[in-house]
């Protein structure tokens, strides 16, 4: 593997976690003031869900070498 799509890989990486973190925080504060009266246990599961999901995914990313990714295909 390329110092290129090593680079790649962890850029897909981190912009992964960041969007399934984001996410687990939002809905993480939304369940917690909507649902149980601002207590803070839905945010920590919210976000921990949204790592954990990153986590697989670039755990399962960075070990599947010959996965073609349809960004990387060339148009014919």
């Amino acid at each position: 593997m390329s110092e290129k799509e090593l680079g790649q890989k962890w850029d897909r990486c981190l912009a992964d976690a960041a969007i399934k973190v984001g996410a687990g925080l939002g809905l993480g504060i939304v369940f917690s003031v909507v649902f149980f009266k601002r207590r803070t246990f839905p945010i920590a599961f919210g976000t921990g869900t949204g790592l954990g999901m990153a986590y697989s995914n670039c755990q399962n990313d960075l070990r599947s070498p010959y996965l073609v990714h349809s960004n990387a295909t060339k148009e014919q």
